[in-house]
């Protein structure tokens, strides 16, 4: 193994996570126990910015008057937002503001987390780099990483190839709703002989638009405990994209975070949410996630989530810096409007009608030949189990017969996204497959 030196800062946070929290320091990376936020020209421009206020000659920006310097033929274009909002840098972790306003949604709509000891989300290029920084924090070559059979591609990008982890998996779906009597035999089988696990819980789940119900989510639970109990280090990652669209299709799901029960379960836990507005707030290409973090141990969570803060934002600045200063004010003034509860309601509304109409049709008994509806209930997708022809062939015939996109996620598997269908394209749309499915059988 190549070594690599460590910087005393590195060392001095190891220290701290390693008094505070034993467990949690076993679960870090070799690059984890590496991180530290430098104290550099960042920390001195901040301290310039407190305490120099005749002259300021710290910032890597270029001012003019009282603000940052700007082009008019941008700011045109920028409504509502003034040029201190849009173009200075933002800190690494984040806005303030919008850290705190995120936290506060957080223990809004997860009623689980009230009394409970967690970290200010983190801001990040959205969920994918939330995902990297805690692979980065926490996976080496070779970890296990379980997940689902049903799992959106880009985990293997990011765990795999990037880091060297290796996913293994178990059987998503059991009858009419999730695998959990799998999932606990999974976790189980996996963490024999293992002193760390990494656990991807990613509800409603990419490709299957599948939330658990709460007995569902209740043994996933009890499983992580379990598994804790019995000795191995769990870092359980919460990738929750698609938080909040849920339409409670064929019985009523979940409809809080796994993240809330699993925070302050067990010394041997570390839940992980990634999230962000991308999905939630409908702002995609604004690139705008979180990354928060949930320690075991509520006596000594604090010291935990100031060590992980530290290292996550020493990982941003390597990488990124920060992220974008103009995507963080829109989001922190859109929790602030008393407009967009209203708002998102109507939009997860118009997501739901589409659901509905899909679950509805797909369904129906002049197609069961041609396909099996797998359950789903929330989010943006839903998946077929494609009966007599090959998935991804079909896709093909589907692009090149009749104009017709979907993706193929298996030799069986088609992931049709409602998301981005019209409620009077659904019926046309299986109806066009259906027909395609005997072109080719035929």
């Amino acid at each position: 193994m190549t070594h690599f030196p460590q910087n005393p800062l590195a060392t001095a946070l190891n220290d701290r996570l390693q008094a505070a929290s034993p467990q949690v320091f076993d679960m870090l990376s070799e690059l984890g126990k590496r991180l530290y936020f430098p104290k550099g020209i960042l920390s001195q421009s901040a301290e310039a910015k407190q305490k120099g206020k005749r002259i300021n000659a710290t910032i890597g920006i270029a001012t003019e008057g009282d603000g940052p310097m700007y082009l008019a033929s941008i700011q045109d274009s920028v409504s509502g937002v003034t040029p201190a909002q849009a173009y200075p840098y933002a800190p690494p972790a984040g806005r303030p503001g919008l850290r705190d306003a995120w936290r506060a949604k957080l223990l809004a709509e997860n009623p689980s987390l009230e009394g409970k000891t967690f970290g200010a989300p983190i801001v990040t290029s959205a969920i994918t780099h939330g995902l990297s920084l805690a692979g980065d924090l926490f996976v080496d070559p070779g970890d296990l990483l379980l997940l689902p059979d049903q799992l959106w591609g880009n985990y293997r990008l990011t765990f795999e190839v990037r880091l060297g982890g290796k996913i293994v998996t178990y059987p998503f779906y059991e009858g009419a709703g999730f695998n959990s009597a799998g999932f606990a035999a999974a976790l189980k089988e996996h963490a024999a002989g293992r002193d760390k696990l990494i656990v991807a819980l990613n509800f409603p789940n990419n490709p299957t638009g599948y939330m658990p119900n709460e007995a569902e989510g209740d043994a996933i639970v009890a499983a992580v405990r379990a598994c804790a109990e019995g000795g191995t280090k769990l870092v359980v990652l919460c990738d929750d994209a698609y938080f909040g669209l849920f339409y409670h299709l064929g019985g009523r799901s979940m409809t809080e975070s796994l993240f809330g029960r699993l925070t302050g379960l067990h010394d041997n836990v570390l839940a992980v949410k990634l999230d962000g507005a991308t999905k939630e707030l409908f702002v995609w290409g604004l690139r705008c996630g979180f990354i928060t973090f949930g320690p075991g141990n509520a006596a000594t969570a604090d010291e935990v989530i100031d060590v992980l803060d530290a290292k996550s934002r020493g990982n941003i600045r390597a990488t990124i810096s920060n992220s974008p200063q103009l995507s963080q004010s829109l989001i922190e003034k859109a929790l602030a409007s008393p407009d967009i509860a209203r708002e998102r309601a109507d939009k997860r509304a118009i997501l739901e009608a589409r659901a509905t109409e899909v679950h509805r049709v797909a369904q129906d008994p002049k197609y069961a030949d041609s396909w099996e509806m797998y359950p789903f209930n929330s989010g943006y997708f839903m998946l077929i189990k494609v009966r007599g022809v090959p998935a991804p062939k079909l896709r093909e015939h589907l692009l090149d017969a009749h104009q017709v996109g979907l993706i193929s996620t298996s030799e069986t598997d088609l992931r049709i996204a409602f998301s981005c269908l019209e409620k009077d394209q659904v019926q046309e749309l299986f109806d066009t497959l259906h027909t395609a499915i005997g072109e080719l059988r035929g």
